[in-house]
């Protein structure tokens, strides 16, 4: 139930369309009093009663008031059943016809207007929630969809930057549209807080944030961390008046950043950090047409602490005059200016390093793992990396097409120890161990040997007599032996069990062992 003062303050708010109420006005420019404005008007939407809607839902109560009141006065009398019937009627109706009249009495929006004006909006009542007109009407301005990040710079649609400005805190950005009635009513904090987000993502804005100790960090072209996006002083800065802190490696590989990369896939050290020199503006391909994108500055440092990392995680390969570094560590004094870069080397089939398909690493039977990489950096032409050329000769070894030669140095080894290490071409294959041959018969007597199918033992159980009557006078001996397996599993206990017992049942000593 509403309280009287509640009550009162829905009376008192009923406007008329075009003409918010003044105790309308009031709730959307104050808060607690005249001494506290509010901030956030943008954000307020009234839904309240029309003057005349009021009036006639007080004449409905009275109607349906006055059926009770005769239906009061009508108690203890005998009343026609026709009669009191209609008074039952009539009462429901008038009843009924309330709450029609109450929802038609709310068709008004009151709101701030795009010029800064409290209006009341008519609205067309139906049977659809309230809430869900209101949405609807163009003249309220809430959107329930996302905006795009584009619309957030400053030449946008918004205007949320004064001149000059390069920087804004986060908040400050998502409260504007609460704020500025000129924006439009964003239903949902959160979706404009993705949408600064997404533009992060895509490399339209750097986020910021400046630590206890003055240390910067920044985020660009990735996913913020949420104790980052919580903080109150986290910046939204325009690419062209960052500097980077630190650079995500993947973004240095082919693809991910527009016109880093060449075609063929290569690029000079050097030419990675001009890419981040500042002010850098590339094109960016859309759907029919391009755009200038600002790529924000690094420093150097920074830019080769990226690469290194790239290098290491095995997602970038470095090549020098000397040197092939690729899912290792950068040895001190490679990384320079004049250094390439390139995609990571393909795998090196591992038929590659037999003497058929690599002749220039075999003088002779014998040849070192230093000999099979220069072979193939030689073939390919390109020093390949150490590591790629280790896994080659490591497959050619599990699958027994290489083996160490006695005097060989150990295996695996790093680069340092390829030339002690010694391999040749297996030559003798490694026959699989056989069944013994049979113990000759004694002296006297002859053997017959056979593998018998189960059918073929129910053939030999019919002659079995035969047998007995040819051999009468000599010694005739059945060495029956089960063999049982096969499933390319161990045999089930139960089965073993079962086979024993009947097997059990023909002799004692007659098992599966």
């Amino acid at each position: 139930m509403l309280s009287c003062q509640a009550r009162r303050t829905k009376r008192a708010a009923a406007s008329t369309a075009g003409n918010a109420n003044k105790e309308a006005k009031r709730f959307i420019e104050e808060t607690t009093g005249p001494d506290r404005p509010r901030v956030y008007r943008n954000a307020v939407v009234l839904a309240v009663p029309s003057r005349e809607g009021l009036e006639i839902a007080r004449d409905r109560i009275r109607d349906y008031l006055r059926w009770e009141e005769v239906r009061n006065m009508l108690k203890g009398q005998q009343v026609d059943p026709l009669r009191a019937e209609l008074l039952s009627a009539y009462t429901e109706g008038a009843k009924k016809k309330i709450a029609e009249a109450v929802r038609q009495a709310y068709c008004l929006a009151v709101t701030v207007s795009e010029r800064n004006e409290i209006l009341a909006y008519k609205l067309t009542v139906g049977t659809e929630p309230l809430f869900n007109i209101i949405k609807a009407d163009p003249r309220v301005r809430i959107q329930e969809t996302a905006i795009s990040a584009e619309a957030l710079l400053p030449e946008g649609p918004y205007n949320l930057w004064r001149e000059g400005e390069t920087a804004r805190r986060v908040k400050d950005l998502v409260g504007a549209f609460a704020q500025f009635p000129h924006l439009p009513k964003m239903l949902r904090r959160k979706e404009i807080l993705e949408t600064l987000i997404l533009g992060v993502k895509q490399g339209i804005f750097v986020l910021r944030n400046v630590r206890p100790d003055r240390s910067v960090r920044t985020i660009w072209r990735e996913e913020p961390p949420e104790a980052d996006l919580k903080d109150p002083g986290l910046e939204l800065v325009l690419p062209e008046a960052a500097t980077l802190s630190e650079l995500l490696p993947d973004l240095l590989t082919p693809g991910m950043l527009p016109g880093l990369w060449p075609d063929p896939p290569e690029i000079a050290v050097r030419d990675v950090v001009a890419y981040f020199r500042g002010g850098n503006v590339v094109q960016v391909p859309r759907e029919g047409y391009t755009e200038p994108v600002v790529i924000p500055k690094a420093e150097p440092e920074v830019v080769y602490a990226a690469i290194a990392e790239a290098v290491k995680a095995g997602k970038l390969w470095l090549t020098t005059d000397a040197a092939s570094v690729f899912a290792e560590e950068i040895p001190a004094g490679i990384l320079t200016d004049n250094a390439k870069l390139q995609p990571p080397p393909s795998p090196v089939p591992v038929t590659a390093v037999l003497p058929d398909n690599l002749p220039a690493a075999w003088p002779g039977p014998e040849t070192t793992a230093l000999g099979i990489a220069a072979a193939l950096s030689q073939k390919t032409g390109k020093s390949l990396p150490w590591v790629t050329v280790r896994e080659a000769i490591d497959g050619a070894i599990k699958a027994r097409l290489l083996e160490k030669t006695i005097d060989s140095g150990p295996w695996p080894c790093d680069f340092g120890g390829a030339r002690r290490v010694k391999f040749r071409v297996p030559t003798e294959e490694v026959a699989p161990p056989s069944e013994p041959p049979p113990l000759p018969p004694k002296p006297g007597f002859k053997v017959a040997r056979a593998e018998l199918r189960p059918h073929q033992i129910q053939d030999l159980a019919d002659i079995v007599g035969q047998l007995v009557n040819a051999t009468v006078g000599y010694n005739l001996v059945f060495k029956l032996q089960l063999e049982l397996g096969g499933a390319g599993t161990a045999l089930p206990d139960e089965v073993v069990r079962k086979v024993n017992e009947l097997l059990g049942a023909i002799a004692a000593d007659y098992k599966l062992e």
